[in-house]
């Protein structure tokens, strides 16, 4: 045998019985032999390691489910949050609606005048806001029952169906309302001019008319009771040879209406309005 075989050979005698005594000798740290000792220490850290990873592993779990439970909660408030929204319109849209009703009770006590309530669902934005539809309710409307709003005159029913009516506005051209210039105590005829516009007609140029002079219903048409707000003069032209020219701000403010009143107020029967060459129903 060489020389070097033998050296190895010594070496690896030498140190199987190193671990040979290692493993017989007594650790004084706890471990049941110096070799188990040593061993348990290197692998010690490699522990450690698993441990950490195994704590980082259930934390990261633990993690996920407080994440999973806080959106499902915060889904949880938003829907609440959705709900009180909704509600709040509900009731603001109820609180307005009182306070509109208790205007018309105020109108109503003011004036002496029987009213009803009904409710804006349609306004005619296509053709010069020349008409309105109405929920009127289970009683209905009738045909030239007069409509008006907090500030005065709306205008008539023209067609009734059910529970819905269609007023026609005073500021349609082919309206024609029997108006009373209050300061100059003259009668006139109004129609409608336009968007938002009004005329008076059939005043003589020698009535002192102002700007400013309160405008109202004469009474006389056999359709709107006397005294209705109607509006007041805005301007005031030569027309021609005999008439003013008079031009009437509204006051109602038609293209912003949301509820209106219909009045309840008699009229004449017809056969008394009726014209001498009118033919009889």
């Amino acid at each position: 045998m060489s020389p070097n075989r033998t050296r190895l050979l010594f070496v690896a005698l030498v140190v199987a019985q190193l671990f040979l005594l290692a493993g017989q000798a007594r650790d004084p740290r706890g471990a049941s032999s110096l070799l188990e000792g040593a061993f348990l220490r290197a692998l010690s850290p490699l522990g450690r390691l698993v441990a950490a990873g195994g704590e980082t592993v259930g934390g990261a779990r633990e993690a996920l489910r407080g994440r999973a439970a806080l959106e499902a909660e915060n889904r949880s408030l938003r829907a609440v949050v959705r709900e009180l929204r909704r509600e709040r319109l509900r009731l603001a849209g109820l609180a307005l609606e009182a306070e509109e009703l208790a205007r018309g009770a105020g109108i109503e006590a003011a004036s002496g005048l029987e009213l009803r309530a009904a409710r804006v669902v349609y306004l005619d934005r296509r053709s010069d806001l020349r008409t309105l539809v109405l929920e009127v309710g289970a009683r209905g409307a009738r045909r030239d029952q007069p409509v008006v709003a907090e500030t005065g005159l709306v205008g008539r029913v023209i067609e009734t169906a059910g529970r819905y009516a269609k007023v026609q506005l005073v500021t349609d051209r082919a309206a024609a309302v029997a108006v009373q210039l209050e300061a100059a105590r003259r009668q006139g005829v109004l129609h409608g001019a336009g968007p938002g516009r009004l005329e008076v007609d059939y005043v003589p140029r020698q009535v002192e008319v102002a700007v400013g002079d309160r405008v109202v219903t004469a009474g006389v048409d056999g359709v709107y009771p006397r005294g209705l707000a109607v509006g007041v003069v805005a301007s005031v032209e030569p027309g021609n040879e005999m008439f003013h020219r008079v031009e009437v701000e509204p006051a109602v403010d038609l293209a912003n209406l949301s509820l209106v009143y219909l009045l309840e107020a008699a009229v004449p029967p017809a056969a008394l309005t009726r014209g001498a060459g009118d033919a009889p129903p």
